[in-house]
């Protein structure tokens, strides 16, 4: 029970009970975030495991000798990026660490950046067609925008028909034949240029006619 004399000398706290309370406060929230940060690296040492496991089977696939080895170590390794993969984003989620998954959408640009265009037929104008870079959200906030690439008005571009940039390095190539209509031939070479020997044959035919 406490001492009503002892409650009412005591008045309120002073400035450094005040400055005490802030420091246990402080000292409490570096501990927790200090506890979740060993949390994260001691979830993360097996996914160090799993990434130099795949680095020794990546140099399996580039010391086999056979088609069947090759096969088959690409198969594994495909399964152990899967299975990085897999490790990774378990231990996001277990953070409240979640991608975005923005394909389809409207580009917003408080949690988007748009980094590319493309024509699209039916698409509205602006909606995600595909992430170059995924973003992430930690809880209700942006982790990291994402960086996409958008829907514009027009016909769907032709399958290998290339991007733009190699498309415009196509037709900067002279369309026109050289002057006189003539195609370019390449230029050819002759017997003593490539160094090839003459046929006994030829040589003994040109004897014969010297001597008649």
């Amino acid at each position: 029970m406490t001492d009503p004399a002892r409650a009412a000398t005591a008045g309120p706290p002073s400035e450094l009970d005040k400055l005490r309370r802030r420091v246990e406060g402080l000292s409490g929230k570096r501990d927790e975030a200090e506890a979740r940060l060993r949390a994260l690296l001691d979830a993360l040492l097996p996914l160090d495991d799993v990434l130099a496991d795949t680095r020794r089977r990546a140099g399996a696939l580039q010391g086999a000798r056979s088609a069947r080895e090759t096969a088959s170590a690409a198969i594994v390794l495909g399964e152990q990026i899967d299975a990085a993969h897999r490790m990774l984003r378990d231990e996001f989620a277990r953070h409240d660490v979640a991608p975005m998954d923005v394909v389809g959408r409207t580009a917003d640009p408080a949690t988007m950046r748009v980094v590319g265009t493309e024509p699209h037929p039916t698409r509205p104008h602006g909606t995600v067609l595909r992430e170059k870079i995924t973003g992430f959200r930690m809880g209700a906030a942006t982790l990291r925008a994402a960086q996409v690439v958008i829907a514009v008005p027009g016909p769907a571009p032709v399958p290998g028909s290339g991007t733009p940039e190699e498309a415009a390095a196509d037709t900067s190539a002279p369309a026109t034949p050289p002057a006189g209509g003539k195609r370019s031939q390449p230029r050819r070479t002759t017997r003593a240029q490539r160094s090839l020997p003459y046929k006994p044959s030829a040589g003994r035919g040109r004897r014969s006619r010297r001597r008649a």
